[in-house]
C-alpha cells in the first residue's frame, strides 16, 4: 500500500468559507471521497482537527496501524489534515487516529463519513452512494405538496419498529420499508411520512436522537443506496419525507465529535453551555464559525444528497434559553444580561434562510414548546424563519381535556377552546407524536375514560377534532388503530390488533379523515389564517358541545363543525349555519363503520330560524362522543325523462 500522496479537493476560497461559517457543502470536500489522482483509484481523506499534534487514517486497509499513513495539515491554517491514499476503496473501513497536543491517541468516526458499520461497530466506511433516481416528477411538482394551503398529514414512523419480523427480533430493512411502508402510508391517505432520526447511532433505544454520524443514515437497515430507494418510493407514490434533525446535542462517546481533537472542538467549552443536564450530551459551539458551517452543511446534505422533503427540528427550545433545565447558577446570561442563547437563535436564522434558498420547495418544522414569538416568521422580519411549527399547546390542552370524565368536562370548557385564542400566531402543525406515548404515559387511547365503547368513541372523536382544528396533522404510528400498549421499540407495533372491529374503525376513520382533509378544501386553504375560521358557539359548557365553521377561499364550501364531548345524545339540537337547504354528513365519528353507535344525526334539511346568530338552523341528533362534520348538499340535477 502506497503512503499518502498530496491531494486537495480543498481550494483556498473553501477554507475562507469555512473558518468565516459560512460553506454550507462541506459534505462535497470533508470526509472521504473515491477519486482518482494521476490515473490512479484511491481515497482522499480531509478532516478538521486544528488542535492535533497528527492525525492519521488507519483501517482494515493497514491494520489499524497509526504510522502508516499520517494526513498533511494544510498550509492555511484552516486546521484541515487531508491526503490521498491510493487504492483505498469502497467499502474500506476506517476511522481517525489523533494524536493530541498532551500525548493521547484518540480513534475518531469521520464526522463526514457516508456510512458506518452496523452499531456496536463503530468505524466509518468509505462510500459512494450511487443511486439513479426516477422521482423527477415529485421534485418539479414538490412546491405544490409543501404549499402552505394545500393539506400536509404527516404520519410519524420510528422505522426500526414500525414493523417487526423473526418473532419481534428483527426490524423491516430499507428495500422492505419501500414495499410495505410506502403502500400502508399511501392506503391511509398521508400526504408525509416523518422518520425518528435516521442518522447513525451507536445506542439503538435513544431512538435516534443521540448521533454520531450526521452524514450517514443508519447502517442497521441497510445500505445508504437502499435508504435513498426507500425515498425514492415514497415520492413515486406521491408521499413526502421529512427528516428529524438534531442540531441540539450529541453524546459523549469515545468515536463521536466530543473532544474530538483532544479539546472542545465542536461542543462548547464551558458545560454550562456545552453540556445539555436532560440529556447526557454535549452542545454544539454555536458560536464557531465552522460548527456553524458543519450543522447547516448537514441540513442542506439530507435535502441534496437525499432528497428530503423537510427538516423537522428537534428540541429547539433547548436551543432557544441558556437557562432551559437549568437551575440558578447553572447557566451564563448573554452578553445583555438574559437568557436568550443568541448564537443558537442567529445560526437558526441562518439555517432557515439558507434552506430556503437553497431548496425553496423544502419545509422546516420546529418543535418548540415555548411561547418564543415568530418562530414561523421569516427571519428577514425578524422571526426565526421555520415554516411550521409544533403547537405544543394545543397537544397538552386536548390531552389533558379528554382524560377529564365526560361529567366533569362542562367544567373545562375555556382548555378545549383556548387553542383557538393563539391559533393564528404562528404556522401550527398539531402534533400526537411519539414523545406523548413513551415513559409511562400509555397509548393515546389510554388517556380516554371509560369502559372500551367510550374509550374508543373518545379517540375518534379527539382524532375527528384534531383534522377539523386548523393547522397542519401529526399523527405517531399505532395511534392510527388505536394501539393499547405504550410504544416500544423492541417489539414493535401490536398489527394484530387490526383484527378486531374497534380497531379496524379507529383505523378506518383516519383514512377517511385524510381523504376528507384532501378534499374539503375549507380545511386547507386558510389553515394558517383567521379567515379559514369561525366559531358558531362555545358557550355551551353545560353539555359540552362546541360547534365552529372551517372556511376556504369560497363560502360554499365552508363546513359546520359539531362536537359532542359527553356520551349523551342530545336530541333536536339546534345549529345555527349559514346556508340555508339540504345539508349532509362528511363524516360522523359515531358511524358504525368506524365502530360507533350508528347515531342518526335526523333531518339534514335547514329551517328558516335565526339561531346561533345565523339566518338558518338544523335540528340535530348530536352523537354521543361523536363529531359532525357537515356541508350543504351538492345540488342534484334532474335527468330529463325519455
Amino acid at each position: 500500500m502506497a503512503n499518502v500522496q498530496s491531494f486537495s479537493l480543498l481550494t483556498e476560497f473553501d477554507t475562507e468559507l469555512f473558518r468565516a461559517g459560512k460553506h454550507f457543502k462541506l459534505y462535497e470536500k470533508l470526509g472521504s471521497h473515491l477519486v482518482e489522482h494521476e490515473g490512479v483509484p484511491g481515497t482522499y481523506f480531509a478532516v478538521w482537527a486544528p488542535n492535533a499534534e497528527q492525525v492519521s487514517v488507519i483501517g482494515d486497509f493497514n491494520y489499524w496501524d497509526k504510522d502508516a499513513h499520517p494526513l498533511m495539515a494544510r498550509w492555511d491554517s484552516s486546521g484541515i489534515w487531508e491526503g490521498f491514499i491510493p487504492d483505498v476503496g469502497k467499502g474500506t473501513l476506517y476511522k481517525y487516529c489523533v494524536q493530541t497536543k498532551d500525548g493521547r491517541l484518540l480513534q475518531k468516526g469521520d464526522p463526514f463519513a457516508r456510512f458506518w458499520e452496523v452499531p456496536p461497530n463503530t468505524a466509518s466506511i468509505v462510500w459512494d452512494a450511487d443511486h439513479k433516481w426516477k422521482d423527477k416528477k415529485w421534485m418539479e411538482k414538490r412546491g405544490e405538496h409543501n404549499d402552505p394551503d394545500k393539506p400536509f398529514s404527516v404520519y410519524e414512523v420510528h422505522m426500526g419498529s414500525w414493523k417487526k419480523t423473526n418473532g419481534n427480533s428483527a426490524s423491516l430493512s430499507y428495500k422492505e420499508l419501500a414495499k410495505e411502508l410506502v403502500d400502508y402510508v399511501s392506503d391511509m391517505g398521508f400526504t408525509h411520512v416523518e422518520f425518528l432520526p435516521v442518522m447513525e447511532h451507536p445506542y439503538f433505544p435513544s431512538w435516534g436522537y443521540q448521533i454520531t454520524g450526521y452524514f450517514a443514515p443508519t447502517s442497521r437497515f441497510g445500505t445508504p443506496e437502499e435508504f435513498k430507494y426507500l425515498v425514492d418510493a415514497f415520492h413515486q407514490a406521491d408521499i413526502g419525507v421529512i427528516l428529524d434533525w438534531v442540531p441540539s446535542h450529541f453524546p459523549e462517546d469515545g468515536h463521536g465529535l466530543g473532544q474530538f481533537d483532544g479539546t472542545h472542538l465542536y461542543e462548547h467549552s464551558d458545560p454550562r453551555k456545552g453540556f445539555h443536564p436532560d440529556w447526557k450530551s454535549l452542545i454544539f459551539n454555536y458560536g464557531r464559525f465552522e460548527v456553524r458551517s458543519f450543522l447547516i452543511s448537514n441540513a442542506l446534505f439530507w435535502l441534496d444528497e437525499y432528497h428530503a422533503d423537510g427538516l423537522r427540528v428537534d428540541a429547539v427550545a433547548s436551543m432557544l434559553y441558556l437557562d432551559y433545565s437549568r437551575e440558578e447558577g447553572e447557566w451564563i446570561p448573554n452578553e445583555f444580561g438574559g437568557r436568550e442563547n443568541l448564537e443558537a437563535i442567529s445560526l437558526l436564522r441562518e439555517f432557515n434562510e439558507a434552506v430556503y434558498r437553497e431548496f425553496p420547495t423544502a419545509v422546516t418544522i420546529a418543535e418548540e414548546s415555548t411561547a418564543w414569538p415568530g418562530v414561523s416568521k421569516p427571519a428577514y422580519d425578524g422571526g426565526l424563519g421555520f415554516g411550521q411549527k409544533w403547537m405544543m399547546g394545543w397537544m397538552h390542552d386536548t390531552l389533558t381535556y379528554f382524560k377529564y370524565d365526560p361529567i366533569h368536562r362542562q367544567h373545562h370548557q375555556n382548555e378545549i377552546t383556548f387553542s383557538l385564542v393563539y391559533a393564528f400566531s404562528e404556522n401550527f402543525m398539531l402534533p400526537l407524536s411519539h414523545d406523548e406515548v413513551v415513559h409511562g404515559k400509555g397509548s393515546l387511547i389510554d388517556r380516554m375514560p371509560g369502559d372500551e365503547w367510550q374509550q374508543f368513541a373518545n379517540l375518534r372523536l379527539m382524532f375527528a377534532y384534531m383534522y377539523t382544528h386548523p393547522g397542519t396533522k401529526l399523527l405517531f404510528m399505532g395511534g392510527e388503530f388505536g394501539q393499547t400498549s405504550e410504544w416500544s421499540i423492541e417489539t414493535g407495533l401490536p398489527w394484530e390488533l387490526t383484527q378486531y372491529r374497534v380497531h379496524q374503525g379507529v383505523q378506518k376513520l383516519v383514512r377517511d379523515l385524510n381523504k376528507m382533509y384532501k378534499t374539503e378544501s375549507a380545511l386547507t386553504e386558510l389553515q394558517f389564517s383567521p379567515e379559514g375560521f369561525e366559531w358558531i358557539d362555545q358557550s355551551d359548557h353545560v353539555n359540552s358541545v362546541m360547534i365552529y365553521m372551517r372556511k376556504g377561499h369560497k363560502p360554499e364550501n365552508s363546513l359546520v363543525v359539531v362536537c359532542n364531548f359527553t356520551p349523551v345524545v342530545r336530541e333536536n339540537y339546534k345549529v345555527g349555519v349559514p346556508k340555508g337547504g339540504d345539508w349532509e354528513v362528511v363524516i360522523n365519528s359515531d358511524d358504525a363503520k368506524y365502530g360507533g353507535s350508528d347515531s342518526d344525526p335526523g333531518e339534514l334539511k335547514s329551517i328558516e330560524l335565526s339561531w346561533h346568530g345565523r339566518p338558518h338552523a338544523l335540528n340535530l341528533n348530536l352523537p354521543p362522543l361523536g363529531a359532525l362534520v357537515l356541508k350543504p348538499a351538492a345540488a342534484k340535477t334532474k335527468k330529463k325523462a325519455k
